[in-house]
């Protein structure tokens, strides 16, 4: 499941400690893997919640959990990519901090795992357009994705 999917990039995270707290740099413009500057949004999960799937045609998204811990599916969509049809599972959060970058046509989502809710930070290439968003969505049970979220019968996800 985890033989990698073309574009997609994993950045470990440093966490900094002092006797005042903890600081640690997710994205910088000089990295590597920086592209450009879209906006940066939080969205959380509660334990368990699954919030999948989704890709986008313009945008790459560059994501990590800073509080809880989730799980992370990608699925690479895009016909013409050397590693179509490939999936990847990674855990990430506090035990495991680092930043994925996701390009255009990957899908992917994420659910909460352990007993606290999940924090979600995300640094897309582009802002959020209301008028026309750059998302396109399936259920996290649809059967165009070879994965299962362990996903409970008969309550409502996504």
């Amino acid at each position: 499941m985890n033989a990698g999917i073309d574009g997609v990039h994993i950045k470990q995270l440093k966490v900094i400690p002092d006797e005042r707290g903890w600081l640690m740099e997710i994205l910088r413009s000089d990295d590597e893997i920086y592209t450009q500057f879209g906006q940066v949004y939080c969205t959380t999960a509660y334990p368990g919640v699954v919030k999948a799937w989704h890709y986008h045609k313009k945008q790459t998204d560059n994501f990590t959990c800073v509080h809880g811990m989730m799980k992370v599916a990608l699925y690479d969509d895009r016909k013409d990519s050397p590693t179509y049809k490939n999936l990847m599972e990674l855990f990430i959060g506090e035990k495991n901090p680092a930043l994925i970058t996701v390009p255009p046509g990957v899908y992917h989502g994420f659910k909460a795992i352990g007993d606290e809710t999940a924090f979600f930070v995300s640094v897309p290439t582009l802002p959020y357009n209301y008028a026309d968003p750059d998302e396109f969505r399936l259920p996290p049970d649809t059967e165009e994705i070879p994965y299962d979220w362990g996903l409970v019968p008969g309550v409502k996800h996504g």
